[in-house]
């Protein structure tokens, strides 16, 4: 790539002769890349060392309470590493414009963003995309978004979120990609490669951080920032896979998380950060922190800030976000001896390297485009593709009597406090999104059927009726709180609802009733909306219930009283469009739960991949004595992990093995037999589940091994093959070896994580 004719400072000039002279490429290995870094830290003072290591927020999109402000003059005194949430290509040309030409050595800044599940384009939350099983969809929805997002500047996203998570009052949940282990790390692989490319050579691939590092989806009573604690062998079998996965797809940076592991906070936590990171996994990015994770390790009493400071620099961490802990205490914890000026080369170094690889060496200015911003952002074709994405993401729970889908005709009423708001539609964690360009869900309805029926609306009643609760649930311009009392509100909905023919319900969650510090202690539809939906089914009118959320919700009431319930999620800046499109058939659902949905409270953590009690109790069984289990409900959740409905059938039939031995240098194929016995064309995600029945340590009752998406024409049968080698068969050992132990194993196949055929074979 030809510089752009852009004249530098001679402070920038220097540093692109200096690369020069090492024959620098941008494709070019790793001695040259080693000797212009040589030579550029031989030049840096212990300041512009510490400032590469230094990550203060903008002013522009606040994400945190703390703010860093003076941040152009930080940059042109080299204290700055990165900037991160700055929107707009003429605010970052600006700051780079300055650290390239007024600071002494030109070295580029990074940009990053909370580029979560799209830029402009918002995608589903990722909670919604893994419901999609489709990694090819997933890896071109991270595609996209590094399109939009370099477009406008930024060159690091602060995502994949992989973190496993069993416990829906957890906020976060709407981040990840649910309860299973290895669909994580498919979908962990496919997003890191999604923003990165193949080497990061272009100008539309972005640097991924996975975040984050480790265990944050685990906390105590599902309560963010709160404190995790498993055995280790629980860590590599039940969460480590997906950060793992993503190192290996070689993610440029990793984020550590807020929680501690085995008492010490992870920004700490030398055997997390090096001894497993590192030195097992042999990766080999930079890590920074989350916000103010390092001077929140004060409050979790690990000393003053230069201590943690210091313990965290040790301990393998590069890049301090917000905190101000290593810009403010590295120096003098060097002539106090608390860290050397080894650990912080080390990290220099790592920081560089990363600005190398994008490229930013070669062309500070490579992702700054005024013509890219004005052509590449939220474009037709990217519109097109999230709709498309959205539409897979949706997970049909009920259908009875066919009820679904609708017909584009008679009288239509749109009810609910999700109906009609615009914000709303792209969840949490979209803070490039444009709101004001989306659809509200009633003009998707409205807009699909034309002139062929007539669409009304009415709100129905607000989020809850606790006013303080509604408003710190739709923060961050979500506000949509109507100030109607409650009756006012339900007589005008109700007179709507009686002059229509059918009812489409928008209830559940806004987009920050769930997300970052969003936890909640009760996670079934607030009172108001209960109100709302028993008035709307007393009416006789035929109710479909459309979920929004962003987690699994309790949904037993309505399960046994709505006749037709589909979970949306919060399908992004598409979304009115692509709900439309499965409501009326224009397209068929097929998403399906990647976590379980309890029946009740109690029962959280639900999930599927658990292990037997030496008392289990059958699980649809709602009491046996001195079994593991409830007095007053059955173990198995509501609505199961795999599980969701279409507008067909899928009939699943001989399941075989190809042998009933296997060596360890071999391979047995699975074949399953799916019927489409409806009436319509249609994608069914085929699932393969697998049991090590006797082991040197217990193991789970079945762990999801294989998921293929298939598309079946009505009539047909497909017959659906899984590869089964040694490889799917290991797990770390109580010693933490990687072994595939002889003996027999269960294979099981079928639509869901309940409902399964199964055949053995033995390992020998």
């Amino acid at each position: 790539m030809k510089l752009k004719s852009i004249i530098y400072s001679a402070a920038a000039a220097l540093a692109l002769t200096a690369m020069a002279s090492c024959g620098q490429k941008q494709s070019g290995g790793d001695s040259e890349m080693n000797a212009f870094i040589d030579e550029l830290m031989g030049r840096m003072t212990l300041e512009e060392k510490l400032g590469q290591l230094n990550l203060p927020a903008s002013d522009d999109i606040v994400t945190g309470q703390a703010q860093s402000s003076n941040i152009g003059t930080m940059v042109s005194k080299g204290q700055v590493g990165g900037v991160f949430n700055i929107k707009g290509v003429a605010k970052i040309k600006e700051l780079q414009r300055i650290a390239v030409e007024e600071s002494r050595l030109g070295i580029p800044l990074l940009f990053g963003m909370d580029v979560i599940h799209g830029y402009e384009t918002v995608f589903p939350i990722p909670l919604g995309l893994s419901c999609s099983w489709d990694t090819t969809a997933i890896e071109r929805s991270a595609r996209i978004a590094a399109i939009e997002a370099s477009a406008a500047g930024i060159c690091w996203t602060f995502s994949p979120m992989v973190d496993i998570c069993r416990d829906a009052r957890w906020g976060r949940a709407s981040e990840g990609s649910g309860e299973d282990p290895f669909l994580g790390a498919a979908i962990s692989r496919a997003m890191v490669h999604g923003y990165q490319g193949d080497n990061l050579e272009r100008n539309d691939e972005i640097m991924a951080c996975v975040k984050h590092f480790a265990l944050y989806g685990a906390p105590d009573g599902g309560r963010d920032y709160n404190t995790v604690d498993m055995s280790r062998q629980r860590m590599f079998n039940e969460y480590f896979a997906p950060y793992k996965a993503g190192a290996e797809a070689g993610a440029g940076s990793f984020m550590t998380s807020f929680n501690t592991i085995d008492g010490v906070p992870a920004t700490a936590n030398r055997w997390l950060l090096t001894d497993v990171l590192r030195d097992q996994w042999g990766w080999n990015g930079f890590i920074v922190t989350d916000y103010t994770a390092i001077s929140e390790m004060i409050e979790h009493g690990l000393g003053d800030l230069q201590t943690v400071s210091a313990l965290a620099l040790k301990a393998g961490t590069d890049m301090d976000m917000v905190a101000d802990g290593f810009n403010g205490t590295l120096a003098k914890s060097l002539d106090e001896g608390l860290v050397d000026m080894g650990q912080i080369d080390a990290a220099v170094r790592r920081i560089l390297e990363a600005k190398y690889k994008l490229g930013l060496f070669k062309d500070p200015y490579k992702y700054i485009s005024e013509e890219r911003e004005k052509t590449d952002i939220y474009t037709p074709e990217h519109r097109l593709e999230a709709r498309k994405i959205a539409t897979e993401t949706f997970v049909l729970l009920k259908n009875e009597g066919n009820l679904l889908p609708l017909q584009k005709s008679g009288r239509i009423a749109v009810i609910g406090p999700l109906a009609n708001t615009r914000a709303n539609m792209p969840g949490t964690w979209s803070v490039a999104a444009a709101a004001e360009k989306y659809k509200t869900l009633y003009e998707g309805v409205r807009d699909a059927v034309g002139d062929r029926a007539t669409v009304v609306y009415a709100k129905g009643s607000n989020l809850t009726a606790d006013a303080e609760l509604e408003a710190n649930a739709t923060m961050f311009g979500r506000e949509m709180r109507d100030e109607r009392s409650e009756q006012q509100l339900l007589a005008e909905a109700l007179s709507v609802a009686r002059s229509s023919d059918v009812i489409i319900a928008a209830l559940g969650e806004s987009s920050e009733f769930s997300g970052e510090s969003s936890s909640r202690s009760d996670i079934s539809l607030p009172d108001t909306q209960r109100r709302l939906l028993e008035a709307l089914l007393a009416t006789g009118k035929p109710v479909v219930m459309l979920n929004f959320s962003g987690r699994p919700t309790i949904l037993s009431w309505e399960s046994e009283h709505v006749p037709a319930i589909m979970n949306v999620w919060f399908g992004g800046s598409e979304a009115a469009d692509a709900i439309a499109d499965v409501v009326f058939g224009d397209v068929v659902p097929s998403g399906k739960l990647t976590m379980s949905m309890p029946r009740n409270m109690g029962q959280i953590p639900v999930y599927y991949n658990h292990f037997n009690t030496g008392r289990p109790k059958q699980q649809d069984v709602k009491f046996e004595k001195f079994r593991s289990g409830y007095i007053d409900s059955p173990n198995s959740p509501l609505y199961p992990f795999g599980y969701g409905l279409s507008y067909t059938t899928f009939d699943y039939s001989d399941l075989t093995l190809s042998a009933t031995e296997m060596t360890a240098d071999g391979s047995i194929r699975a074949s399953v037999k799916v019927t489409n016995s409806g009436k319509y064309d249609a994608d069914e995600i085929v699932q393969l589940y697998i049991r090590d029945m006797v082991g040197t340590s217990a193991r789970p009752v079945k762990e999801l091994k294989g998921f293929k998406r298939v598309h079946i024409k009505a009539g047909e049968t497909a017959v659906v093959d899984f590869d089964i080698t040694v490889d799917l068969l290991k797990y770390y050992n109580f010693e933490l070896e990687y072994v595939a132990e002889p003996g027999e194993f269960a294979v099981m196949a079928g639509p869901d994580s309940e409902r399964l055929q199964s055949q053995t074979f033995t390992l020998k």
